[in-house]
């Protein structure tokens, strides 16, 4: 092969072309792997933009232009990227075959349906053609489709899928995420934690040995030892009233409004802020997110059997320790984010009604509170609302066995295990935000 037509040919191609070359593997005198080519390049496909340099070459003021960049110009210049994706699929790919494994089933159930229902969340709404006087909604969790699955005599069922929120877009939230959401017929609360202890063993086993060598964690919780044994176990109630240093209200009161009062006077004793809309949900949750998940920093911790307000599609008892009415319920924490919920379903349709009830009630609350200061009215858009699904009380009527589900965020868990800090970084196309800017524009 003439050596000067070989460098005039190549003269003619431009970073980031797509070529073909026929040739053998061999090394440099430096030794790097490369190809001896024994024909002409032939140009494939020509790069017709300014194809961006690599990441360790780039001046610090590219890179903002690069974190500008549409999804597929970051690819090709940044290599942690599509390493982050890599290790994305790696994550989807052990949830399935972990759940496979115990003999679950994979279903897919409906994203759009008539009502939003299965979590307490504002749902984006359309219309279809076909039904032009019904008001339709994307689905915001799919455990009710699941759970009526198991009405219908599945033993263990899974999804993997997307579901929709309504609501803000922050480091850990986009409008579209992705979930998975698992059930299982005669298992305790107890047996659904040791699942989630072996599941993410499991998972940290399958990153570590696919991607340490090319994908570096920042987060000191993922070394072997954190995953490994049984994580430590908080009871909301006990756990809280020893950090107030107080003894909360009974919260199942049906005078729901001096429980309120109670609670506001806590915060007040304690010089903390009022949540913008004080429900009751709202401020236990408050007080939940400043004495108690800031505890699950050091190593894997199971925040369990929250109040029964918290947790309207759970079973719940009253509790002869704390006289207060909780649920068989248990939030994962990791690194102080929350990772993983799961609980013992409630499958008697007269409980789970009068906890819808319960719901409305909050929701009733928050609008009166509105009413009387309209300044709060933005908080009332991002309110948390839990529609009746009346067709799934229905369900409940033919016999739900005692039920375990579990549900993780796919997005967060891989941000704990890429040591991303935003859930963007971990969508295969960005956040909300990304998918829909329009090109030139913010």
């Amino acid at each position: 092969m003439d050596k000067a037509l070989f460098k005039d040919k190549c003269n003619d191609l431009s970073r980031g072309d797509v070529i073909s070359v026929r040739g053998y593997a061999h090394r440099t005198e430096r030794g790097e792997l490369s190809i001896k080519a024994v024909d002409i390049p032939k140009l494939l496909s020509p790069c017709l933009q300014p194809f961006p340099i690599q990441e360790f070459d780039r001046p610090e003021k590219d890179k903002q232009a690069l974190l500008d960049a549409d999804r597929h110009v970051q690819l090709l210049s940044t290599k942690n990227v599509m390493e982050t994706i890599r290790c994305r699929s790696t994550i989807i790919r052990s949830l399935r075959n972990f759940l496979s494994r115990r003999s679950f089933i994979e279903v897919d159930t409906p994203i759009l349906g008539a009502v939003a229902s299965g979590a307490t969340a504002r749902p984006f709404e359309t219309k279809a053609t076909e039904f032009l006087d019904r008001r339709l909604a994307l689905r915001i969790a799919p455990e009710l489709w699941l759970k009526r699955l198991i009405l219908g005599g599945f033993e263990k069922v899974f999804e993997i899928g997307p579901s929709f929120r309504n609501e803000g877009l922050d480091k850990t939230h986009n409008p579209e995420f992705t979930t998975c959401e698992f059930y299982t017929t005669h298992t305790s609360l107890n047996d659904l934690m040791s699942m989630t202890e072996a599941l993410l063993h499991y998972i940290h086993l399958q990153v570590s040995q696919e991607h340490t060598s090319s994908l570096a964690t920042t987060l000191p919780v993922l070394s072997k030892d954190q995953f490994s044994g049984s994580f430590p176990r908080l009871p909301f109630i006990p756990t809280l009233e020893n950090a107030l240093g107080l003894y909360l209200p009974p919260l199942h009161s049906p005078d729901t409004l001096s429980t309120e009062n109670a609670l506001k006077q806590i915060f007040h004793q304690k010089s903390l802020p009022l949540p913008q809309l004080p429900t009751i949900p709202r401020l236990l949750d408050k007080l939940s997110a400043i004495y108690l998940e800031p505890r699950c920093i050091d190593r894997p911790t199971f925040i369990t059997h929250h109040p029964e307000c918290l947790s309207p599609l759970s079973k719940s008892y009253l509790d002869p320790i704390t006289h207060q009415k909780l649920s068989a319920r248990a939030e994962l924490f990791i690194n102080g984010r929350e990772i993983a919920n799961m609980y013992e379903e409630e499958n008697s349709p007269f409980e789970q009604k009068k906890k819808f009830d319960m719901q409305n009630t909050f929701t009733a609350r928050a609008k009166q509170l509105v009413a009387a200061d309209q300044s709060k009215s933005s908080a009332l858009d991002q309110d948390e609302t839990l529609e009746s699904d009346t067709s799934y009380l229905e369900a409940l009527e033919w016999g739900l066995p005692p039920t375990g589900g579990w549900g993780c965020g796919v997005d967060r868990l891989v941000m704990l295990f890429t040591g991303k800090e935003k859930i963007s970084d971990v969508l295969t196309f960005g956040n909300l935000r990304s998918v829909t800017r329009v090109k030139g524009g913010r």
